[in-house]
């Protein structure tokens, strides 16, 4: 199905408009075999922030709102092309914002292709500003089922509903296998924020610029992630300890001790591998900077497939996960 959603940015400034602008447009999500997707609707993608501040000083419209994102994502099973995607995605910019500046720009690095769109909030025509509604959104949802109903593709359906069934149906076990479900989508996309975060902050931000909510707070114990779909999920029912609350912590004190670089691969290992083989540096770390309480005990590492395997076996039976399970990369 395509959908299309809105991404809370609680933070507008001019600066973060220009920190959005430059993550949707990163090469590395946008590019392939030489080629770039992005798009500009009223803009240049390469000048749009430029233009965007020109056009809300030019209204004397600089305070507020500074701009809204969206998102707009394809079902793997609907065969698209980056260039078929993209012009979608430009189809829909140019129907819903006739007359806002708005950046088109489509990411090739996930199991699903998805465009993010960028808005200005002031009309570079008229100066009017944007102000969006629930009903506003519904009317864009609409119009990006008749666009997607148009060109062949599967639309938008009802956000789900959380099950109150603890055991695994077959298939979801199926769907586990084969990597296509909500919940490994949601795992992809923390696996990518921590490619990027050296920081509690960092990761949030990253999470949030791919549409999900992140629930951390310093007096609860678990972290909640809300999807884009409505669903929400624990960090203990991500099967896999690298995602629990206490070990991402210690993941970006450790970050912070050697120096992360934004953009790492995650290890073979995991991201938790190299923490771990690398405990007694973390320790002396945090004796010299911090008056911090002790970091959980290294977690031990196995084939990740194999772990991955074995607790969707296991959750499939209906049998309960233990300490000792292997369970990294599983999904629901």
């Amino acid at each position: 199905m395509a959908t299309f959603t809105a991404i809370k940015s609680k933070k507008q400034t001019v600066g973060v408009l220009g920190g959005v602008l430059k993550y949707v447009q990163q090469e590395e999500k946008t590019c392939v075999g030489g080629l770039r997707f992005v798009t500009g609707h009223n803009c240049v993608p390469q000048s749009a922030y430029i233009e965007m501040i020109t056009t809300k000083q030019r209204f004397k419209k600089i305070d507020g709102r500074q701009f809204y994102h969206f998102v707009q994502s394809f079902a793997e099973t609907d065969k698209l092309t980056p260039q078929e995607a993209n012009a979608i995605g430009l189809e829909l910019a140019q129907r819903e914002f006739p007359d806002f500046e708005v950046v088109v720009a489509t990411h090739l690095n996930t199991n699903h292709l998805h465009n993010h769109l960028v808005v200005n909030s002031v009309s570079c025509e008229t100066g009017r500003k944007l102000h969006q509604s629930a009903d506003d959104l519904l009317r864009h949802r609409q119009a990006n089922d008749e666009i997607c109903a148009a060109h062949g593709l599967s639309v938008l359906e009802q956000p789900e509903k959380r099950s109150k069934k603890k055991r695994m149906k077959p298939g979801e076990y199926q769907a586990g296998l084969r990597e296509d479900s909500w919940k490994m989508d949601l795992i992809y996309a923390i696996n990518e924020a921590l490619e990027y975060a050296d920081s509690r902050e960092s990761f949030i931000a990253n999470m949030e610029q791919e549409g999900y909510e992140v629930i951390w707070t310093d007096t609860r114990k678990h972290i909640t992630f809300v999807c884009p779909n409505g669903r929400k999920c624990r960090d203990s029912s991500l099967h896999d300890e690298t995602f629990l609350k206490e070990n991402l912590e210690a993941l970006f004190i450790y970050r912070q001790a050697v120096g992360f670089r934004p953009g790492s691969v995650e290890p073979d290992e995991g991201w938790m591998g190299e923490l771990a083989a690398d405990w007694l540096r973390v320790g002396n770390y945090l004796e010299q900077s911090f008056n911090l309480p002790e970091l959980p005990a290294p977690p031990t590492w196995t084939d990740s497939k194999q772990r991955r395997r074995e607790a969707l076996k296991k959750l499939a039976m209906g049998q309960k996960l233990t300490s000792d399970t292997p369970s990294q990369g599983m999904s629901m």
